[in-house]
């Protein structure tokens, strides 16, 4: 069996001052300072990753952008309309379709359903900060998510650090 690992990064502060629609809401400049960050965290402690799932709202793929660049390979990456506002059983269902060939990939994207999704695949509830990452695994193919037992490996939101479980 092969070992999964799911990465949530909650998009960094965004800017809520402009008159914009939410969808194209930028990063706010601590934002802009959060997500290296969060990037720095995974090149130093997660190592290569598979595939990236971005939401398309500019906040989430501006945090990618910039938490990429410190990766020393970035993964592919795909914008994919269903994490935008999702719920958690929304996000579920993304997981669930990611392809059976990678095995490690982070998803980018929002509240609430980034707190549910790590609800639903550990059992445990844990806020999720702006730019927060929580290391999810589990034994099993990506379709199992949310059948299978998951464990929660590491929370928190850099560069304060996160703890390993």
């Amino acid at each position: 069996m092969t070992e999964r690992t799911l990465i949530l990064l909650r998009h960094a502060k965004s800017d809520w001052s402009g008159p914009g629609s939410d969808v194209d809401r930028p990063l706010a400049g601590r934002g802009l300072h959060q997500a290296p960050s969060a990037g720095r965290w995974l090149a130093d402690n997660v190592g290569d990753l598979d595939l990236a799932v971005v939401s398309p709202a500019t906040r989430a793929r501006s945090t990618w952008e910039l938490a990429s660049a410190e990766l020393d390979t970035t993964p592919e990456t795909r914008i994919d309309d269903r994490v935008y506002a999702a719920s958690a059983g929304e996000l579920l269902a993304v997981v669930r379709d990611l392809p059976d060939d990678v095995e490690s990939v982070v998803l980018v994207g929002h509240n609430p359903g980034f707190e549910g999704l790590v609800s639903l695949l550990t059992g445990e509830f844990v806020p999720m900060k702006t730019s927060a990452l929580a290391v999810i695994g589990w034994m099993g193919p990506w379709s199992a998510a949310g059948s299978v037992s998951a464990s929660l490996r590491a929370l928190g939101r850099p560069p304060r650090g996160l703890s390993g479980r």
